[in-house]
Parts: C-alpha cells; structure tokens; sequence
C-alpha cells in the first residue's frame, strides 16, 4: 500500500534529561519519540492503545528502522511526523520523522498538517508491528475489530 499523504504532526520540546555529556539528543530517545507520534496519530484519530488493549488486541513492534542525520540539542523545537506507511488486516507500518523547526513552525504545526514538512529532518525511520491477541497469536483486525480497521483504512 502506498504511504498516507497526511503526516500527523506532533510538537515537542527538547528537555534536558533528554540529552548526554555531548549536549545531544541521546539517540534512544528518538525512539521513543517514534512511539509518541504513533500513539498521538491514533489518539487524535478517536481511539488510544489502552482501548484497543482492553479489546484483547496488541501491537508489538517487529521492526525498526532509524537513521540519524542531524542532532536535535537541548531547547530545540522539533515536530514528530507520523504517517500510516502500510496497513493490511494484520499487519500495521509507520513513516517517522524528526524535524527540527522554528518556533513559529512549532506552534503552527499544532494546528494543521500539510504533505510539505516544515524545517530541517534530524532523523527518519519507521516501524512495522503485527497485530497479536493477549496469547501472542496473529490476530485479524478487520474481524476483531472492524470499527478501527475502518479508521485506519481512512488514515491509510
């Protein structure tokens, strides 16, 4: 399935726990910025993972790609891009990005997404996860849960 054209667009500002000795980013965080943005997509969407857990459904991830390209600094305002990158019944792909942005970017990405991606990309990756149900088995999300099957075709 070809990439989603809508990135969702979620801002954050970089902390200071956030960094190392070297005043960056420490590189494990970006990772979990990833999460962030996959679990802000869906939430903004109408639905969040503690929903979908208590339907009996999970999403682990079974691959990750990252690639660093620039560092983020402590102070640093930066948008998490997210988009729907595959989707089938069983299986679910995210498109990231970390892109650094100015502070009128910033607050402007809060409320509009749009196909060109504000600032300067830092990193960009993704993940791919299979649906499982609470015994780790495949799991079908059109039949499990075809409300969200349907969300996710509309996001896809």
């Amino acid at each position: 399935m070809m990439p989603s054209q809508k990135w969702f667009l979620h801002p954050l500002r970089v902390r200071y726990q956030e960094t190392d000795q070297m005043g960056v980013v420490f590189h494990g965080n970006y990772i979990t910025w990833f999460e962030i943005g996959r679990t802000e997509l869906i939430r903004s969407s109408g639905y969040d993972y503690k929903t979908v857990e208590q339907q009996g459904l999970l999403l682990p991830v079974v691959d990750l790609q990252c690639r660093y390209e620039l560092p983020a600094r402590y102070d640093d305002t930066v948008l998490i891009c997210t988009r729907i990158s595959d989707f089938s019944p069983v299986r679910l792909s995210f498109e990231s990005e970390i892109r650094r942005v100015g502070l009128d970017q910033f607050h402007q990405a809060i409320i509009e997404n749009s196909e060109e991606l504000p600032g300067e990309r830092l990193v960009a990756g993704g993940t791919k996860h299979v649906w499982v149900n609470e015994k780790w088995r495949p799991a079908r999300l059109d039949k499990a849960l075809p409300e969200l099957y349907a969300l996710l075709q509309s996001l896809a």
